[in-house]
C-alpha cells in the first residue's frame, strides 16, 4: 500500500511484530528504539528504516521528528514496558517511591504523547494514530498499570482533538502476550498457567494478534473507529 509507518519500540516483539506486519503490505517503515545495535538488526531482518531514540527523552524525540520525511500516515506508540521489572526490591523511601512512578510514567505515557506531539503535523489526512495500553489498567494498582490507564485516558481526548484533520486514534490494550521479553525472565511458570488460565480460548497471546488488530485500525475499513480501547487478551477482560 505504500503508507509511511512510524513503529516506536520496534526493535523486538511486539513493535517487531507489528512492523513486519506492515512492512508486508508494501509499507515504507520506520522503527526506533534505545538499542541501536538490536535495533539495526532488525531493520535489516524486515527490510525497514531505523532511526535509534528514546521516546521518553524530548531532544532525541525532536532529532526523530526532524529527520522524518515531510509526511506520516501511521503512528504505532509501541514503546514502553513495565520498569518495576527492572528494578531489584521494594521502594525504601518516598523518594524511591516517587521514582519509580517517574519511571513508568515516562516509559509509557510521555514517550506516546512526547512522539504523538512530535509528529502530528506529518500524519495525512486519513492516517491513524494506534497507542498500546495494557490490560494492566483495568486494575491500576502499580504504578505502570496506572500509566497505561493514562494512557487510554489521553487517546481517547486525542481523538477528539485530531478527528477534525480527518486522523484517527486507537488504543490497544494487549492481555498477556507470549514470545516477548516483557517479564525479563520474571515469569513463573504457575503465574503464566493463571494467565492463560483466565482467557476464555485457553491461549496465550502472540505478538502477531497484537500486530493483525494494529493493521485492521490502520486500514479503510477502520475509518469510523476512533477513541476506542480495544482489548486483545481472548477473554481475560471482558467489555460490553
Amino acid at each position: 500500500m505504500n503508507r509511511i509507518v512510524l513503529v516506536t519500540g520496534g526493535g523486538s516483539g511486539i513493535g517487531k511484530a507489528v512492523a513486519a506486519r506492515f512492512r508486508a503490505d508494501g509499507d515504507t517503515v520506520i522503527i526506533t528504539g534505545r538499542n541501536p545495535e538490536r535495533l539495526a538488526a532488525t531493520a535489516a531482518e524486515l527490510d525497514v528504516r531505523s532511526i535509534a531514540c528514546d521516546a521518553a527523552d524530548p531532544r532525541q524525540v525532536a532529532d526523530l521528528a526532524a529527520e522524518l520525511g515531510e509526511h506520516l500516515d501511521v503512528l504505532v506508540n509501541m514503546a514502553g514496558g513495565n520498569t518495576d521489572l527492572q528494578r531489584s526490591g521494594e521502594p525504601a523511601d518516598l523518594e524511591q517511591v516517587k521514582d519509580a512512578w517517574r519511571a513508568n510514567l515516562d516509559a509509557n505515557l510521555l514517550s506516546a504523547v512526547l512522539t504523538t506531539t512530535a509528529v502530528l503535523c506529518k500524519l495525512r489526512p486519513g492516517g491513524t494514530i494506534i497507542n498500546v495500553g495494557s490490560i494492566g489498567a483495568e486494575n491500576a494498582s502499580t504504578s505502570y498499570g496506572a500509566a497505561k490507564a493514562a494512557l487510554a485516558a489521553w487517546n481517547a481526548g486525542l481523538s477528539a482533538q485530531i478527528g477534525p484533520k480527518g486522523l484517527t486514534a486507537n488504543l490497544i490494550a494487549p492481555g498477556y502476550i507470549e514470545e516477548t521479553e516483557f517479564f525479563h525472565g520474571q515469569l513463573s511458570e504457575q503465574r503464566r498457567t493463571e494467565l492463560i488460565d483466565a482467557t476464555h480460548n485457553g491461549r496465550p497471546g502472540r505478538p502477531g494478534d497484537i500486530a493483525g488488530t494494529a493493521h485492521f485500525l490502520a486500514s479503510e475499513g477502520a475509518s469510523h473507529l476512533t477513541g476506542q480501547t480495544l482489548h486483545v487478551n481472548g477473554g481475560a477482560h471482558t467489555t460490553r
